[in-house]
């Protein structure tokens, strides 16, 4: 290695130089399959908490998340579906710690009453022993929940207005996942995503699985997250699919749902 070699940045084409390979490994990418048919079957993502709470979701994408947050810096999250909390709790805490590295680099301090990012939680149905659970947590202090379906008129006007004052907005959309209510939720939420930033759509992975992997719902192969995300995109140019993203995870239950609005 010369002098004139910079290891950080030869460490980094070697990396995206192999990602992009991941795209023609036709094999790997059909074992990734199969391998998520198992983990839905044997309810795999069931297994793991954030801060003490049930996070529903694979840790690969947990992985790519906190990857996002530290690149885009938000100052607000808004999540559609909160179930046990975990994922808030994971938002909250990345959130926490871009507040600390923030004070330590303007040499002050975190103060946890004036510290602007939040996280902001929507379902449907928030069960009382999930919402008590949350409102203990130590994190608690930087999420908000709103409480109704995600695709009313009321409450979209609702989150647009919570929004209005942030200037850093992350969207992760992880609810029902029938194509109707995931364009909607695209429709009625995608655009607050700023510039640079993200809308996440999660569970895209059902278009790529069994028909029989999910028998008691209303979603399958045709109708789901993704084929919601492909219509989108269609007359939504200003945001594209993250395809680095989207090589390198091969287990993950959001491909082709890593949205990075680009305009």
């Amino acid at each position: 290695m010369s002098k004139d070699t910079d290891p950080i940045r030869e460490f980094e084409i070697e990396r995206q130089q192999r990602i992009a390979g991941y795209a023609g490994e036709a094999g790997w990418q059909a074992q990734s399959r199969g391998w998520m048919k198992t983990a839905f079957d044997q309810k795999y993502m069931y297994n793991f908490a954030w801060g003490g709470r049930p996070i529903i979701q694979l840790p690969t994408d947990m992985a790519v998340f906190q990857e996002i947050v530290w690149a885009t810096r938000p100052d607000l999250i808004i999540e559609t579906g909160i179930a046990h909390g975990g994922s808030l709790i994971m938002s909250a805490s990345l959130l926490a710690m871009l507040d600390y590295c923030d004070a330590v680099e303007s040499g002050g301090v975190v103060d946890p009453k004036t510290a602007k990012r939040r996280v902001l939680g929507l379902d449907i149905d928030i069960r009382a022993h999930n919402r008590t659970a949350m409102e203990a947590h130590p994190m608690s202090a930087k999420i908000d929940m709103f409480e109704g379906s995600s695709v009313e008129d009321g409450m979209i006007r609702r989150v647009h207005d919570y929004a209005r004052d942030y200037e850093r907005v992350l969207v992760c959309l992880d609810s029902n996942h029938t194509h109707e209510h995931v364009l909607a939720e695209l429709n009625a939420y995608a655009g607050l995503a700023t510039p640079g930033s993200y809308c996440l759509v999660f569970d895209t992975v059902i278009e790529d699985l069994p028909e029989d992997t999910f028998p008691d719902r209303p979603w399958a192969p045709g109708n789901n997250a993704k084929t919601a995300v492909h219509e989108f995109l269609r007359s939504h140019p200003e945001f594209e699919i993250d395809q680095e993203i989207n090589n390198k995870l091969l287990i993950s239950a959001a491909p082709d749902g890593w949205l990075k609005r680009t305009g």
